[in-house]
């Protein structure tokens, strides 16, 4: 299983405001730093939840469907399932009728079952199925513990800013980021 990202988020979910008042920086001589801080600890937190935080399009690639019939889709929360198309043996795409689909969205991975699943041809990433994750379109709709963890991430990496790059970055995650984010990640048994 393969999920990539079709689009990028349309913003990130702090503005250079808000992490600026975090940090009080009153000047703009920083301001491109710290937008790049900004996507960073956003790119670290949805790596270490599986989140997407701002709403965009992912396409999850699958070689088979699972013997269960459940498709996890291991980023969320899932909003919408756009397409799933099959690849028969010559690679020619075939759209599925997704009417009558169940979606868990918010399930932690997300849980999509479909009334059919035709065996594709293709032996590698016959599936494809396009959906649009995240809790919204702005930086409101993101938990606040979450935009909290980031405000403390970026203090961190602002503070250690002379020391680490902002290409080598995170460097470190803050003493309290943990148990910020714990709630939201996902724990296999």
């Amino acid at each position: 299983m393969t999920i990539t990202e079709l689009a990028p988020p349309v913003g990130e979910p702090l503005t250079l405001a808000e992490t600026k008042a975090h940090l009080r920086v009153e000047t703009d001589a920083d301001d491109t730093m710290i937008a790049e801080l900004i996507r960073t600890v956003r790119e670290h937190l949805e790596r270490q939840t599986g989140l997407a935080l701002l709403a965009r399009t992912f396409r999850l690639y699958l070689d088979n469907w699972p013997s269960s019939r459940v498709i996890q889709i291991g980023r969320g929360p899932v909003q919408t399932i756009e397409a799933v198309t099959l690849y028969d043996a010559a690679g020619m795409p075939q759209e599925i009728d997704t009417s009558g689909f169940v979606l868990d969205g918010q399930a932690r991975p997300a849980r999509l079952v479909l009334p059919q699943q035709p065996v594709p041809g293709q032996v590698i990433n016959g599936i494809e199925i396009d959906f649009s994750a995240g809790f919204g379109a702005t930086g409101t709709d993101v938990p606040d513990t979450l935009k909290r963890a980031m405000l403390l991430h970026a203090a961190l990496l602002y503070e250690f800013r002379g020391a680490v790059s902002t290409n080598d970055q995170p460097a470190a995650v803050p003493a309290g980021y943990d148990r910020l984010i714990v709630p939201f990640c996902r724990r296999g048994l």
